[in-house]
């Protein structure tokens, strides 16, 4: 492939890619203006619910969305705000501002973070045909899945075995793969380094919305630090275990068709 042919090939991938971030590039941009243009007759965090809602149904009607997506998204936001009211209720970071609509000390828009990586997912998915090959079994994936998402909760109380579960990742996925589309050639990369350049990427956007202040971790209380490297870890783990719902929810659909 030469010079030009690589160049439109990196531009196609990028175009895909970005509509695939909308709702994300949505979040980041109602981050920053309501951190430094005060809305009125409403607290900021309530704003920012309803612009995900907006965006939510614009995205819908206009059929950048789908219905099935929806639904996955919808089950991302439950399963994010479980684990935030969890997370907040441990101390391990917290929502300062004022609000109306907030559970337990957590905002509903909290939610819609989690929603955004699985919006993403699904995109990305439809839009360069994603396709996994060497797939392990059904019943390896889900109780990955469900360990990974428990030992959020558990490491509080027992120990803490993310290593273990990142090391059991690569033991299970060393031989599968994911295939994609762009431009009518097909490109394959290996599931595990698919799991950890996602993971980064979601790592650099938890520093740009710390640094706007969707949420703020202890040591962030008094002013901005940069989220130390030991969190890529964890934003890792939830890549990882957002990746596996909906490869599992795109291949029982595809069964049943």
């Amino acid at each position: 492939m030469n010079i030009r042919k690589t160049i439109q090939q990196l531009f196609r991938f990028g175009r895909e890619q970005a509509l695939s971030c909308i709702f994300p590039l949505v979040i980041f941009s109602s981050l920053a203006l309501t951190k430094f243009v005060q809305l009125p007759f409403l607290p900021r965090y309530d704003w920012l619910l309803i612009i995900f809602l907006l965006t939510q149904w614009w995205m819908l009607r206009s059929g950048l969305e789908t219905r099935d997506e929806l639904k996955v998204i919808t089950l991302f936001h439950l399963i994010g705000l479980a684990l935030e009211i969890f997370k907040v209720h441990m101390g391990s970071w917290a929502y300062p501002e004022e609000g109306y609509a907030k559970v337990f000390g957590v905002p509903l828009y909290s939610g819609f973070m989690y929603a955004s990586v699985a919006s993403y997912l699904c995109q990305a998915w439809r839009r360069l045909q994603v396709d996994l090959v060497k797939w392990p079994p059904f019943w390896i994936v889900v109780s990955l899945a469900d360990a990974i998402y428990l030992n959020f909760f558990t490491h509080h109380f027992w120990i803490d075995i993310r290593w273990w579960l990142s090391a059991f990742v690569i033991i299970v996925f060393w031989r599968s793969w994911v295939t994609y589309m762009v431009g009518g050639i097909m490109y394959r990369m290996p599931i595990v380094l698919s799991f950890v350049l996602i993971g980064f990427f979601i790592w650099i956007a938890e520093n740009i919305a710390t640094f706007f202040g969707a949420w703020k971790y202890p040591n962030q209380a008094e002013v901005w630090k940069l989220v130390g490297l030991g969190k890529l870890s964890s934003w890792l783990l939830l890549v990882i275990v957002s990746f596996l719902i909906v490869a599992t929810l795109k291949r029982v659909k595809r069964s049943r068709e």
